[in-house]
């Protein structure tokens, strides 16, 4: 895993069937993700979500571009 994200994002088998979430919370990337698709700001999420934290919010978004760069198409 980056290291920049690292700190933030775990991936455990045993919470949300082992998708990538924000260390300490069971609140996966893909939900960070789907909140900013919906039209939430940073700020919206943080205010719905005290358990994240700006630097969580950002490292979701830098793990899902890392994700993104992975991708091969044939």
């Amino acid at each position: 895993m980056h290291k920049t994200y690292a700190q933030f994002i775990c991936i455990d088998p045993e919470i949300r069937f082992g998708k990538p979430c924000v260390k300490g919370t069971r609140i996966t990337v893909y939900d960070v993700l789907n909140y900013f698709a919906a039209g939430m700001s940073e700020a919206e999420i943080l205010a719905d979500f005290p358990q994240l934290s700006q630097k969580a919010v950002r490292a979701c978004l830098l793990f899902a571009a890392d994700r993104g760069n992975q991708v091969k198409f044939t």
